[in-house]
C-alpha cells in the first residue's frame, strides 16, 4: 500500500489531484458572484484588484500544496511566485488593450515575450527560480481545459464535422510530422508541431508536448509561432473564402457552410476561428465554431495515439507491438485528468445538474476556461524565463518555422477540399 501511494506522488498524479478543488469550484460557478474570479483586463478598477487577489491566493495554495506533495523545497517560493504572477497579469492586461486585441494576439503570447525579456535582458537571480515551474502550471491548465469540452458540443458538431475532423487531423498531422522530420526537427518537437497545426493550436501543442516530453524552450517557440501565424490567418481565410467559394456554388447557404468548415479547420486558436468566421458572416461563424469544437474533442484521442506510437518504439528505433503496461507508462496521467474532467462535466450538464444546463454558454465551463487560460499564462511566463533568445534563432528553430508554415499551407488546401466535398457536395445530396 505504501508503494502504491508513493507511485501517486509524481507530478502528473499530483497535478490531477490538486486540480479537483479547482474543478469543484468551477462546478459551483453559477452560485458564485459574477460566475467566479475573472482574469482582469485592466488594473484600474476595484473589482479587477479583487479578482487579482482571488486568483493569486488560489494559484499560491495550489503551488504550495503541489510542491509539498512532491517533496520540493518551499523556501523562497512566495516571492518568486509574486513576480511570475505579476508578469502574467501584465500579459493578460496588455492582451486586452483594444488596439492589440483586434489583431488576435493572446495573453500566452505576451507571457512568453515578457518572460523572454526578463531572461535575456536581466540575470535571473536565485531567489526568482523556485516558482519557475512551467510544466507544473501547464498540466493544471490542461486538466481545467477538459472541463470546457462537453459531449453536447461533440454531438452538436454532427457527423460531417466529425468526419472532417478525423480526415483533416490525420492528413495534416502526418504531413506536418514528416515535413518536420525532413527538415531535421527533433521527434518530440515534430510531434508537438504536427499536433498544433492539425488540431487546435496552443492547447494541442501543450498536450502533445506532455506526451512527447518536448523541451520547454522548443514548446515556447512553437506556441509563439502558432500565435503569430494565426494573426494573418484571421484576415487571410475570409478573403480566400470570398474569393474561391463563389466559383463553386451560387447557393449562399452552402457558401456559408463551406466557408465555416474551412475556417474552423484551419485557424489554430478558438478565438481566431471566432474572429475570422465572424468577418465572413454570422452563419459561417456558427459552422466554424462547431467544427472547431469537434477538433478540440479529439485532443485526448490524438494524445493516446502518440503515447501508443512512442511506446511501440524500441531503443534502436524499430517498431514493435507494445504491451498495455508500456502504453500506460508512456501515457501522461494528467491527460486522464483532462478526459475525466470532460466526462464529469458532460454528465453534470446532460442530466441537468448544472442550474444553467440548457444555456448555450455555461457559467461552469466558462470559469474552467478562465482557470485554464490563467494557468497557461503562468506556465509561459516560466518558459520564457527559461529560454535564451539565441536558442530561438538557432538553425533548428528556423526549421520549425519553415515546417509549420509548410504544414499550415497544406492544411489550408486539404481542409478546403474536405470542406467542399462534405458540406458543398455530400450534405446537399443527403439533406435536399
Amino acid at each position: 500500500m505504501k508503494k502504491f501511494f508513493k507511485q501517486l506522488l509524481v507530478e502528473d498524479w499530483v497535478v490531477t489531484l490538486i486540480s479537483i478543488p479547482i474543478l469543484i469550484m468551477c462546478a459551483f460557478a453559477y452560485y458564485l458572484e459574477n460566475g467566479g474570479p475573472k482574469v482582469p483586463s485592466t488594473f484600474l478598477t476595484q473589482s479587477a484588484w479583487l479578482n487579482i487577489g482571488y486568483l493569486f491566493m488560489i494559484a499560491l495554495v495550489v503551488l504550495y500544496l503541489g510542491n509539498r506533495m512532491l517533496s520540493r523545497p518551499l523556501k523562497g517560493l512566495f516571492w518568486s511566485f509574486v513576480v511570475i504572477f505579476a508578469v502574467s497579469m501584465l500579459a493578460q492586461v496588455v492582451a486586452n488593450i483594444p488596439f492589440i486585441k483586434k489583431f488576435g494576439f493572446e495573453a500566452v503570447f505576451f507571457s512568453v515575450i515578457f518572460g523572454l525579456i526578463i531572461r535575456n535582458c536581466f540575470r535571473i537571480p536565485e531567489w526568482l527560480k523556485p516558482a519557475i515551474q512551467g510544466e507544473f502550471f501547464i498540466k493544471i491548465g490542461v486538466v481545467c481545459l477538459g472541463a470546457t469540452i462537453l459531449f453536447r458540443d461533440f454531438v452538436a458538431a454532427g457527423s460531417l464535422a466529425l468526419v472532417q475532423g478525423c480526415i483533416v487531423i490525420t492528413c495534416v498531422w502526418f504531413f506536418g510530422y514528416l515535413l518536420s522530420r525532413k527538415l531535421r526537427v527533433d521527434e518530440a518537437s515534430a510531434t508537438t508541431l504536427a499536433s498544433g497545426v492539425s488540431i487546435c493550436g496552443v492547447s494541442a501543442c501543450i498536450t502533445a508536448a506532455g506526451v512527447a516530453n518536448t523541451d520547454g524552450r522548443k514548446l515556447s517557440y512553437i506556441v509563439s509561432v502558432v500565435l503569430i501565424i494565426v494573426v494573418p490567418m484571421i484576415y487571410l481565410m475570409p478573403y480566400l473564402a470570398r474569393l474561391i467559394i463563389p466559383l463553386l456554388t451560387s447557393d449562399v447557404a452552402i457558401q456559408n457552410e463551406i466557408a465555416g468548415a474551412w475556417i474552423g479547420g484551419t485557424v489554430d486558436t478558438t478565438s481566431g476561428v471566432g474572429a475570422a468566421s465572424a468577418i465572413y458572416g454570422e452563419e459561417a461563424n456558427k459552422i466554424a465554431m462547431i467544427v472547431k469544437a469537434t477538433q478540440n474533442v479529439l485532443i485526448g484521442v490524438v494524445a493516446f495515439c502518440i503515447a501508443t506510437y512512442l511506446a511501440s518504439k524500441s531503443a534502436d528505433g524499430r517498431l514493435h507491438r507494445p504491451s498495455l503496461r508500456i502504453v500506460w507508462d508512456k501515457f501522461p496521467k494528467f491527460v486522464l485528468g483532462f478526459v475525466l474532467a470532460s466526462l464529469v462535466f458532460s454528465l453534470l450538464q446532460q442530466y441537468g445538474i448544472f442550474p444553467d444546463s440548457d444555456a448555450r454558454k455555461l457559467a461552469e465551463t466558462a470559469l474552467a476556461k478562465r482557470f485554464s487560460g490563467f494557468f497557461f499564462s503562468l506556465a509561459f511566463v516560466c518558459i520564457g524565463m527559461s529560454t535564451r533568445l539565441k536558442d530561438i534563432v538557432s538553425r533548428e528553430n528556423r526549421n520549425i518555422l519553415y515546417a509549420f508554415i509548410g504544414a499550415q499551407c497544406f492544411n489550408i488546401i486539404v481542409t478546403f477540399f474536405v470542406a467542399w466535398l462534405l458540406f458543398g457536395i455530400l450534405k446537399p445530396l443527403l439533406v435536399p
